[in-house]
């Protein structure tokens, strides 16, 4: 059987996306990765960094159909729009990242890879070219026609979903309705069994309020919409555990016997895993129709070039998505 290809996009071109695809070359891969980048950028920053990797040119008139060896490199050409400085942001890239993105995107849809992993890219400097850019997220939920994706990270021993993504905190409650609620918890559940392979996950669900609440003596979320909605989902067949003090549940007693975690929002959930396992950890876009996983990490442009980077995230976020991709075969 033909091994699957997985796509990999490096991200910001002045970043250390490209630095840690060429680390990465110098290791052998279960599957033909093809990395969707500037030919020439990866040989200048390869040359840079004093690394002898072999870039080999590929395209869909005729894709891998096994895994390049240790020290090379399937590339997808993509065309520059001005040549790369390192740790120099241009704003004339653009539209190359944006491009990136597609071919990668579009090329899963299309069945020409199982998977996409992503190295991070720099918001305010697409922006700054006149393209309106809110994250990969939400370019791939466009792009793959999704009304509604979650936003998962993971490391070893804790998943973190999240019920509210990037609002001011002033905004979450507001945001945590009946209609938010069960659309989240129903995909988290859904991906956990089709991308995971978990037959009946279990999910912890957080309080919105200290401790979930006090029975309404500090915030009736929980009581009026919270707990309603969990009823209505475990009606449905979905384990939900919850609302749980957000305190207390990340402790072993509730870890040890959840598949998940279902957070209300950014800075409730995530501290905890990135304090767990941050430079190991993947970030997962999930109720895509694609399987789609990041790193846990910035741009870092003062490092571009260095060497002095670590790609513990990244050889994360392959791995998970090897893993998922062979969760959905076997399912």
């Amino acid at each position: 059987m033909t091994a699957q290809r997985f796509a990999l996009t490096p991200g910001e071109p002045a970043g250390i996306g490209p630095d840690l695809c060429l680390l990465l070359a110098q290791q052998a891969h279960p599957h033909p990765l093809i990395v969707i980048a500037n030919h020439t950028l990866l040989a200048e920053r390869a040359a840079l960094l004093g690394l002898n990797i072999r870039l080999i040119s590929t395209s869909p008139a005729a894709w891998p159909d096994r895994p390049a060896p240790a020290g090379s490199l399937y590339v997808w050409d993509t065309p520059l729009a001005t040549p790369v400085t390192a740790g120099r942001l241009d704003a004339a890239n653009a539209g190359y990242v944006l491009e990136t993105l597609t071919r990668a995107g579009q090329g899963c849809l299309d069945g020409h890879f199982a998977g996409m992993i992503t190295a991070p890219v720099h918001k305010g400097v697409i922006n700054q070219s006149g393209i309106a850019f809110s994250g990969h997220t939400e370019f791939l939920a466009e792009l793959t026609h999704t009304e509604q994706v979650v936003m998962m990270l993971a490391t070893h021993g804790l998943r973190v979903a999240l019920v509210t993504t990037h609002l001011p905190l002033k905004d979450v409650a507001e945001a945590i309705t009946d209609e938010r609620l069960s659309r989240v918890t129903r995909i988290l559940h859904n991906d956990l069994r089709t991308k995971f392979g978990l037959e009946n996950p279990r999910i912890l669900v957080c309080g919105l309020n200290p401790h979930a609440g006090e029975g309404g003596h500090l915030g009736r979320e929980e009581i009026e919409i919270i707990e309603p909605t969990l009823d209505r989902l475990r009606a449905e067949g979905i384990q939900l555990i919850g609302p749980l003090p957000a305190d207390t549940l990340f402790t072993p007693k509730h870890l040890d016997h959840c598949d998940a975690v279902l957070a209300m929002y950014h800075d409730q959930g995530l501290p905890v895993l990135k304090f767990k396992g941050f430079g190991a950890a993947v970030n997962i876009t999930l109720g895509l129709p694609i399987i789609r996983t990041s790193v846990d990490h910035g741009t870092a442009l003062d490092l571009a070039g260095s060497g002095n980077i670590d790609s513990g995230s990244l050889d994360v976020a392959l791995q998970t998505a090897y893993a998922m991709a062979a969760s959905q075969l076997r399912g």
